[in-house]
């Protein structure tokens, strides 16, 4: 089936309240595949499928919130659905959730908290979260300044191509402190 026929098929399925087809429409609407794009319909779909705890369209809701696409920028309200999708185990909305903690957005700022989420993270390979968890350990952040343990978390985000990992990680051995 082409994509206007998935469209056609998607919408009709999530009008009766499909939450996959649901999160599809969104996801469509998101990215201008088949419509015109529009973040205020792409919030909808999401919305309507993330209530029914599709944990990808929790995710992209919270993204809408914290972006202020489609709805008005709501840090407070990205969390919440944040939370729901990580509590599904979605390594992105730990990773959020970390980043809102870190910087003090919908929460009050909290270090041990973000390195928290971060490690949640990054034991699932997320590489943002690899990367923030190394600068934590590395400048004692929320959890006890190490620099094996900074590393560590470095090399597994630089294995997965993050280049400032990598030039962390060069830095950290070059300097001999390692």
């Amino acid at each position: 089936m082409d994509l206007i026929g998935n469209l056609v098929t998607w919408k009709r399925m999530a009008e009766r309240g499909d939450a996959g087809a649901q999160y599809n429409m969104g996801v469509a609407y998101y990215t201008g595949q088949g419509f015109m794009r529009n973040y205020a319909e792409a919030a909808k779909w999401f919305r309507l499928s993330a209530e029914q705890g599709n944990r990808n369209a929790q995710f992209n809701l919270g993204n809408a919130y914290y972006r202020g696409e489609g709805v008005m920028q709501d840090y407070a309200e990205a969390l919440k659905w944040y939370r729901k999708a990580a509590a599904q185990g979605d390594a992105g909305a730990q990773y959020n959730i970390g980043n809102a903690y870190s910087h003090g957005r919908g929460v009050e700022q909290d270090d041990c908290e973000a390195a928290r989420w971060y490690t949640m993270a990054a034991e699932q390979g997320d590489m943002d979260a690899e990367f923030n968890l190394g600068n934590a350990y590395y400048n004692g952040c929320g959890v006890m300044r190490d620099y094996m343990q900074a590393a560590y978390w470095w090399r597994k985000a630089a294995d997965q191509g993050d280049a400032d990992a990598r030039h962390n990680l060069e830095t950290l051995y070059a300097s001999g402190v390692l």
